[in-house]
C-alpha cells in the first residue's frame, strides 16, 4: 500500500470513520514522537539541552510561569 493509496481511503472515509481515525492517529503519532524522545534521551542527544538550560536557571535568566 502507498501514501498514495492511504490518502484516497482517507479521503473517502465517512465524517464518523474520519474522525476516529483521526483520533487514532494522533494517539499512534504522539506514542512514536514520545519513544522517539525517550530514545534520544537514553543516547544522550538531549544532555547539552537540559545542561544549557540548568545553566541559565543558575543564572537567573529563567523566570516563573
Amino acid at each position: 500500500m502507498t501514501t498514495e493509496d492511504i490518502e484516497k481511503a482517507v479521503e473517502q472515509l465517512p465524517p464518523r470513520e474520519l474522525a476516529r481515525f483521526r483520533a487514532w492517529f494522533e494517539a499512534f503519532d504522539a506514542d512514536r514522537f514520545d519513544a522517539a524522545i525517550e530514545r534520544d534521551a537514553h543516547a544522550g542527544k538531549l544532555d547539552a539541552f537540559a545542561e544549557e538550560a540548568v545553566a541559565a536557571y543558575r543564572a537567573g535568566k529563567s523566570t516563573d510561569l
